[in-house]
């Protein structure tokens, strides 16, 4: 095991993934913070209008969708890796190593915030109508807090943020026992793609006809596993193109570009959302969703089978895409209490506390990962420890 562990622990990291992932977490960011804004006599819509600014501010709930496709992505590509196939994989080994990078940060996170509702500190207590703090922490903790709001309302933010890890966790859990027991068998292969494509499908009736309760349609299973679906069948493809010869992929380089270059088009698409008459279509159909998804999916698979390094300017956003779990459960103080700060002095320019607010969830993001959550991760995992050099280059699935 610990011979698969350091196998795993060199491998390079895929700076196209990381793009997509630091956008997806600055959109959350901003639209959490666009949504604080919101109170009663705040300038928030008169500064903040028109389709800049609904790009900007608006498209957090599209960076959780980018989010599921890339976890789907990760989780099924770096099994690959590791296990040599997906038929061999090795249920314990895999919920160790979820274990040891989800766990250590949401326990303390749960921690915080149970003591932040003891103490009625403002904008962490949990409304006695919606819930009581044990419910919500077994909702946290057995994957369906996304179900406790649908049925009893949201949460306080820093709650709300923990119901797309009950999707991914979902995922995870029944991900390793699927393979065992379909990709084993004589045609398990085909009948693994058949229903990842039947999740695919059904992610669309999931966020539209088969229910009319608002906050479930936005956070439903099945809503997001079209993502993680998507995701899993595009690493399905990466990997077997990673295994051409080199002469193979500089003859395709072109066409590696142009997929991406077509995913990057799709994924503008639906966050620009160009006022066109038939795009209320896709919104009412629920392929939004899956346009996006689709379209995050042709990204990753061109600039990985690429191996395209990303330039110096983007380095800002593959960081925050590199510490993204970090900075998605722990953001919500900056924006809380930043806001808060806001109505209290009002002064300034809206733009530069959005801005201000933004950058402040980095330096918290990383104490976060380098003094607490990498080191854990590396610990429960077993994993030999990393010289800087080398854990920067690791792939944090």
């Amino acid at each position: 095991m610990e011979m698969r562990e350091r196998q795993y622990a060199v491998t390079p990291r895929f700076d196209g993934v990381d793009v997509l992932r630091g956008f997806s977490i600055l959109s959350v960011v901003l639209l959490h913070t666009w949504i604080r804004m919101h109170f009663p006599g705040s300038p928030v819509n008169q500064v903040m209008r028109g389709q800049l600014a609904h790009l900007f501010l608006r498209n957090g709930d599209n960076g959780v969708t980018v989010f599921f496709a890339v976890s789907g992505f990760l989780i099924t590509l770096t099994s690959l890796r590791r296990f040599g196939s997906l038929g061999a994989m090795r249920p314990l080994m895999f919920y160790r190593i979820r274990f040891a990078r989800i766990a250590p940060l949401l326990l303390v996170l749960l921690a915080v915030l149970s003591l932040l509702h003891l103490g009625h500190v403002e904008g962490f207590r949990i409304p006695a109508k919606t819930t009581t703090l044990p419910r919500a922490l077994f909702a946290a903790l057995t994957f369906h807090l996304n179900w406790l709001e649908a049925v009893r309302g949201y949460l306080p933010a820093n709650w709300d943020v923990l119901w797309s890890l009950s999707v991914e966790e979902m995922f995870y859990l029944f991900f390793p026992l699927l393979c065992i027991a379909l990709l084993r068998l004589r045609r398990g292969l085909a009948l693994f793609v058949g229903l990842l494509l039947v999740f695919a499908a059904m992610g669309l009736f999931a966020r539209t006809v088969w229910t009319t309760n608002p906050i479930w349609q936005e956070k439903t299973y099945l809503g997001g596993m079209d993502g993680i679906a998507l995701g899993c069948l595009c690493a399905l493809v990466t990997n077997q193109l990673l295994r051409r010869d080199e002469v193979w992929k500089k003859a395709w380089s072109w066409r590696l570009i142009a997929i991406e270059f077509v995913g990057t088009a799709m994924i503008l698409l639906i966050a620009v959302w160009p006022p066109w008459h038939w795009m209320r279509y896709v919104g009412r159909s629920g392929t939004d969703g899956t346009v996006l998804a689709l379209g995050a999916c042709l990204v990753m698979v061109g600039s990985v089978v690429r191996g395209h390094a990303g330039g110096r300017w983007m380095s800002p956003i593959r960081w925050f895409g590199r510490h993204s779990y970090e900075v998605y459960l722990t953001h919500e103080f900056i924006v809380v209490w930043g806001t808060m700060l806001y109505v209290k002095v009002s002064r300034g320019p809206l733009s530069l506390w959005f801005f201000g607010i933004l950058l402040l969830t980095a330096p918290l993001g990383w104490v976060v990962a380098k003094y607490f959550s990498e080191p854990m991760n590396r610990r429960l995992r077993g994993a030999p420890q990393l010289d800087r050099s080398a854990e920067e280059k690791t792939v944090a699935a």
